[in-house]
């Protein structure tokens, strides 16, 4: 199996072996930003497949970030599918076009196998209609406009590793380039911060996140100002890049530890948002038992994390100043009352799964 995992600044891939004890990770590599869906990126994940299991992958697993309202969980691949998923491209234009290119290159290059798309968003298939809702027309609800929310894959995975133990009220801070949390009760999303598409919620890279719609409003307003000048200041000149010339956050510690004003101010920006959330979220569960950081900047970034909880100490968050500086798996206190993890996720293993049940239900047909 080849599991294909094309996010908004990289492409990875990983292969597995699959037999009747699970799937076994045999390989992985990734590939910097500007390469993702590129042919030779995809070549190379070919040809390491051949060189591994002496003939091309006979599954294929595509991470696939939206799903709209039509897919809700995995599907075979087939032209069909491919062209409504193409339709559905304005809806996460940083995501949607790599990855459907990586899609047909791979279809083009792996025809025999069987290959099948996973989705970011079917995770959150059990969010409320009161999450779901924007405060818009009920029409537009009716047509689709409305909270969907992202990064189900790794939540998906964050939730399996607690197996039987698993936090009855848990909170997910998946933050990486692209950043998204999410509102557990009992395994199911009830909240996430992400909406109708990817740029919404907390700041990120080069993502605004949440605004008042009368910015949006006020810009197109400027003289000579297009729907796509837009775009392309929201998903591409925001985020840590707009405030601090930056979208890398370990760049960023670095130069806020020299001194450097606008980078400080662009983490504070970031850990606010991550700890504003932290307590709706806690609001909505009517409390917390776990708090999970993960994605680069939740596994790699103690700053952050400090900075996130910091004033917590209400809801129970109490870190450990130690076990933080070590991304330790548990950071909280042994005395604090909410416990606070670092787990790194694993979307591609969620791909593999899915993809495998798929396989199985086809040859059982």
């Amino acid at each position: 199996m080849l599991a294909l995992n094309a996010g908004s600044s990289t492409l990875k891939y990983t292969l597995y072996r699959c037999d009747a004890q699970g799937d076994h990770r045999l390989f992985a590599e990734t590939f910097a930003a500007g390469k993702a869906g590129s042919s030779a990126s995809l070549d190379a994940a070919v040809e390491r497949a051949r060189a591994t299991f002496g003939a091309e992958p006979s599954i294929v697993g595509h991470r696939i970030v939206h799903g709209g309202a039509t897919f809700t969980k995995p599907v075979v691949i087939d032209d069909a599918v491919l062209q409504q998923l193409t339709e559905l491209t304005p809806l996460a234009p940083l995501h949607l076009p790599p990855a459907l290119d990586l899609v047909r290159g791979a279809r083009a290059r792996c025809p025999a196998a069987l290959h099948v798309a996973c989705f970011d968003t079917a995770f959150h298939q059990t969010l409320p209609d009161v999450a779901k809702r924007f405060a818009l027309p009920a029409a537009l609800y009716d047509r689709g406009i409305r909270r969907y929310g992202f990064h189900g894959l790794s939540y998906e995975y964050i939730v399996s590793t607690f197996g039987a133990r698993l936090p009855a009220r848990l909170i997910v801070a998946h933050l990486g380039n692209g950043a998204s949390m999410a509102a557990i009760r009992d395994g199911r999303s009830i909240d996430t911060s992400m909406g109708f598409t990817p740029a919404g919620g907390l700041p990120m890279g080069t993502r605004s996140g949440d605004l008042d719609p009368g910015v949006m409003i006020h810009l197109l307003r400027d003289p000579g100002g297009t729907a796509s000048d837009l775009e392309q200041l929201l998903n591409h000149r925001s985020g840590l890049l707009g405030v601090a010339g930056s979208s890398g956050m370990v760049e960023l510690i670095a130069r806020a530890q020299a001194g450097d004003v606008p980078a400080r101010a662009a983490i504070d920006l970031f850990a606010y948002s991550v700890r504003k959330q932290i307590g709706a979220y806690t609001a909505v569960l009517g409390g917390l038992d776990c708090l999970v950081f993960t994605g680069g900047i939740g596994e790699h970034a103690p700053l952050v994390r400090e900075l996130s909880c910091h004033g917590l100490a209400a809801f129970g968050i109490e870190l450990d100043a130690a076990r933080n500086a070590a991304n330790a798996d548990i950071i909280s206190r042994d005395s604090a009352a909410c416990r606070v993890r670092v787990v790194p996720t694993d979307e591609d293993l969620i791909i593999a799964r899915a993809a495998r049940t798929i396989a199985g239900e086809q040859r059982r047909r």
